[in-house]
């Protein structure tokens, strides 16, 4: 077990080590059996925890919030549109502030192209931690919880397990791509093998491509893309489908709305989920379009763990509040 992780920021998913993510989920799991047994766990009594939204929220927002009550602390949340930071505080200013106010500043902004330098800006004025709600990059919470999850359902060893992380059809918005990105460079040091499926205009960020291609090298395990759902399906263990922008591919959101409805095929229904293993999991970080991105039969079937993954976002963020800010 890691026990340098007072103090330090997680803005990206490599920023803490496979030791120290691991470190990560044996307290979460201890966290999560204290709270199913209904033992105090308030390791976090008077701290404050700032959450600051540039992006709305339910899971994070209700997550971070419970989880800090329970640690014996408080989170405070602060909208972004009705503090002064509409028009006029600096990041710099936030990190300063915000950071002799509280004992932790967590932060969502998802933003293409300002959000991942916002969160920076603001760790580099702050003297507390700085914890990355989502931004433009990466959402390396929800990939926490996500591992935490498929430790649950498939084991400890999970070295040659087939996951698949694909993109999806939705016709709400152009998403961010944190969440297929967090778990590109994740996932491949737990031994899976990743196979990522996607439109040719759906690609990632080639920087974000190249550090899980050498994190695959580094840890032995597959790494795959491919531009046809069907065939990554084949076979998987894991299927984590869910739809992202073309950002990469354009910035213009009317432009990547054109493109998106193109690939209105791309939904994860009963027929695709066949092609799996018949013990896959289906995974989504939620909210999904249902019956859009992903069918009614598949997110309410016995193969989806959509819940136990909500639930464990809570789990993994009380671990990293515990282990950080104490």
């Amino acid at each position: 077990m890691q026990t340098d992780l007072r103090g330090r920021d997680l803005i990206g998913d490599l920023d803490f080590s496979k030791e120290e993510v691991e470190t990560v989920l044996d307290v979460a799991f201890d966290l999560k059996r204290k709270r199913a047994l209904g033992e105090s766990h308030a390791y976090l009594r008077d701290k404050v925890l700032a959450m600051l939204f540039f992006f709305s929220s339910t899971r994070t927002r209700g997550s971070f919030e419970a989880g800090m009550a329970q640690l014996g602390g408080h989170a405070a949340f602060i909208e972004s549109k009705t503090t002064q930071i509409s028009h006029g505080d600096t990041p710099k200013e936030i990190g300063e502030i915000f950071g002799r106010y509280f004992d932790g500043i967590a932060i969502r902004h998802v933003d293409w192209g300002v959000g991942n330098g916002y969160l920076n800006a603001v760790a580099k004025a702050s003297r507390v931690p700085i914890l990355n709600m989502q931004c433009d990059i990466y959402h390396p919470f929800q990939c926490l919880a996500d591992l935490m999850t498929i430790i649950e359902k498939k084991g400890r060893d999970l070295r040659r397990k087939k996951m698949v992380v694909s993109w999806a059809y939705a016709a709400s918005y152009q998403k961010p791509m944190s969440v297929p990105q967090s778990l590109v460079l994740q996932m491949p040091r737990f031994g899976m093998d990743v196979v990522l499926a996607h439109p040719p205009e759906f690609k990632l960020m080639p920087e974000v491509m190249e550090q899980a291609q050498e994190q695959a090298r580094k840890f032995g395990t597959g790494f795959e893309v491919v531009d046809d759902m069907e065939a990554a399906f084949k076979d998987a263990d894991i299927i984590y489908a869910k739809s992202w922008g073309a950002m990469v591919h354009t910035p213009d959101a009317n432009a990547g709305a054109e493109i998106i409805k193109k690939y209105s095929h791309w939904i994860t229904d009963e027929r695709k989920m066949a092609l799996a293993k018949s013990d896959a999991i289906y995974m989504h970080p939620l909210p999904a379009d249902r019956n859009i991105e992903v069918t009614d039969g598949v997110m309410d079937g016995v193969q989806s763990v959509v819940y136990d993954e909500a639930e464990n976002r809570m789990h993994a963020q009380k671990a990293v509040m515990a282990l950080t800010m104490k």
